[in-house]
């Protein structure tokens, strides 16, 4: 499993906060990702409408989960390919490495997939003597650099070109030095020339799944690259890594899929490349693979069904909901700590690896939401992030100081005179202390805000005062 730092997610946002490269990469980026999202919504009269049918086909396939994925998987057996029902990653880890050294692998060419990512499926191979390469061009820089994805889509989304150039030259030390980079086509070019080899040498390809579909039997992956198909056409073996959630019941629907995911992942409307892959080659096919593999990954997701944090099975990995997200635009994606970053990431993290361990997450945000606002399949995602934080309440997880802190203010709540009183005159006190400068640099309780920030001084009437005034005022 990819090495976890969820619990130390502060400390991890304070060096994230002093980055001055990740500012730099962060603030050129986020703009794009909106703007580029509301433009090709905007051009889609239907778009709302499709994210309520999303939802309710999502709603509906997990309500007969095990229906589904059984379909497909007799129609995968049916196409000449093989389904691995994986339980857990230490599971789907063995599966991978029994097809690869049953197919007499040394190098294994890979599209990108976050579930390769979630079980550590690079590392593994590696310790067993067989060379995985990443063929997307975000995830080959990293791997060059020994780095986690920082981002679900664009997963180098926290490098800047001085970073690629830097890789490169390092790396690549058989080119000439005195080659120039002048233009991000130059990397691009680079790294076409020395994959290109890459993946005529592979002997297996992994690639992940953004849809299965159950009436096929068909794994579907979107790209802008074409390396996905590089990957599972050349090579003798094509292995899908996919977890169980990633079914659909048709082609029909797939599509609905399809016509929301790249608009709001990318803002586009279509990506480059959409490839169906249903078996083996056959007889009169001109490429394709002599094996399919699918290893369908379980890691937790069925205990999620029928509970409250079922509706984060729905999620399509657009991370539409990060590229909105104000915290996640602050600190990136490798501040979580694990495999999925921002809001998706701080609901389906504790789900996967426990509260204990990623209890700060679901506190990693303003509520703001954004992030359901904009999500294709409708995600509750403050609901979830709540939901945690209830749990981590009930479980004592909380700092004592925090838990105390909340009591003190329930006791005042369920007391509404005593509770209008008791703020009427902590407001005439603040505003009082702090009238000469109007901000308080520092204050007693406050320190986790006054320690990057000013505190403004009150002014005026608390809120319930100020509300029953003008309630008053227009009952007149």
């Amino acid at each position: 499993m990819v090495h976890l730092t969820s619990p130390a997610f502060k400390a991890n946002a304070a060096r994230a906060l002093s980055d001055a490269g990740l500012q730099k990469a962060l603030a050129r980026s986020k703009p794009q990702f909106q703007a580029k999202r509301a433009k090709a919504a905007a051009g889609l009269p239907e778009f709302e409408a499709l994210r309520d049918i999303a939802r309710d086909i999502k709603n509906h396939t997990l309500a007969h989960l095990d229906f589904y994925l059984e379909d497909y998987a007799a129609k995968v057996e049916a196409a000449g390919g093989t389904v691995h029902w994986c339980a857990t990653a230490e599971d789907a880890r063995a599966a991978v490495l029994r097809i690869c050294r049953a197919a007499g692998a040394r190098t294994v060419t890979k599209g990108k997939s976050m579930i390769s990512e979630e079980i550590g499926i690079n590392e593994h191979l590696e310790a067993h003597g067989i060379t995985p390469v990443e063929t997307d061009l975000g995830e080959y820089i990293l791997q060059l650099r020994r780095e986690p994805p920082s981002h679900i889509i664009g997963p180098a989304f926290h490098l800047n070109r001085e970073d690629w150039e830097k890789s490169f030259r390092e790396s690549h030390t058989d080119l000439p030095p005195d080659r120039e980079f002048r233009e991000r086509r130059d990397i691009l070019a680079e790294a076409r020339t020395l994959l290109r080899q890459k993946f005529l040498a592979a002997d297996v390809g992994i690639t992940g799944a953004n849809f299965l579909i159950a009436e096929t039997g068909s794994s579907v992956i979107v790209t802008n690259e074409g390396n996905g198909d590089l990957t599972q056409t050349l090579p003798r073996v094509h292995i899908v890594l996919a977890s169980i959630e990633k079914v659909v019941p048709t082609l029909e629907d797939a599509c609905v899929f399809l016509r929301l995911l790249a608009r709001s992942a990318t803002g586009q409307d279509f990506s480059v490349y959409t490839t169906f892959s249903t078996g083996i080659r056959r007889e009169t096919d001109l490429d394709g693979p002599h094996e399919y593999h699918v290893v369908l990954l379980d890691n937790g997701r069925s205990n999620m069904v029928g509970t409250p944090f079922q509706d984060m099975l729905r999620c399509i990995r657009c991370a539409a909901c990060m590229n909105h997200c104000p915290v996640y635009q602050s600190v990136g994606g490798h501040a979580y700590g694990w495999v999925y970053p921002g809001p998706m990431g701080s609901v389906l993290t504790p789900t996967l690896v426990g509260v204990e361990k990623a209890g700060h997450l679901p506190n990693a945000s303003t509520f703001c939401g954004k992030c359901e606002s904009v999500c294709p399949v409708k995600i509750p995602l403050p609901k979830l992030m709540r939901h945690w934080r209830e749990r981590e309440f009930e479980r004592h997880l909380t700092p004592a100081t925090t838990r105390f802190g909340l009591r003190f203010w329930a006791w005042f709540a369920r007391r509404p005179t005593l509770y209008r009183w008791a703020t009427r005159a902590a407001m005439a006190t603040l505003g009082w202390a702090g009238r000469k400068r109007g901000a308080f640099a520092a204050l007693p309780l406050a320190g986790g805000w006054t320690a990057g920030r000013d505190l403004p001084a009150p002014e005026g009437d608390t809120f319930m005062a100020r509300y029953a005034r003008q309630r008053r005022e227009v009952r007149r």
